[in-house]
């Protein structure tokens, strides 16, 4: 499958984000994990972390996030590079939605707190 459209990617909701399967095994990749991400206005994730490198392009809004220890800042055109095992917390604190691309390794592990799984929006 050469084109994996966003109007036909699975969708998933995970508290106030929502995400969509783009570039995944499922859909034909073999070594990347890509999905359409988006932020509510008011947002806070949890912390979490991946076994993995991870790279969020932002496209418009603007997000505050902590990485490890470090406080960041990032709108339209910035692409935010989390290391792999380092704990990263997502917020948008303004009052538009965030539209991201999301891309990593396919196959990845993501720990939430006890809890380490594949998540479905990345199979």
């Amino acid at each position: 499958m050469p084109v994996a459209t966003l109007s036909g990617a699975p969708e998933f909701a995970f508290g106030d984000a929502v995400f969509r399967s783009l570039a995944v095994p499922s859909r034909g990749s073999t070594r990347f994990a890509i999905w359409a991400l988006e932020l509510a206005p008011g947002m806070s994730g949890d912390a979490h972390s991946l076994d993995c490198e991870e790279v969020l392009v932002i496209h418009s809004g603007q997000i505050s996030a902590r990485i490890g220890t470090e406080e960041i800042q990032a709108g339209p055109g910035d692409a935010v590079i989390v290391p792999p095992e380092t704990s990263l917390v997502l917020r948008n604190v303004t009052a538009e939605p965030v539209h991201a691309t999301a891309i990593t390794s396919a196959g990845f592990r993501a720990t939430l707190g006890d809890t380490t799984m594949i998540p479905p929006w990345s199979l």
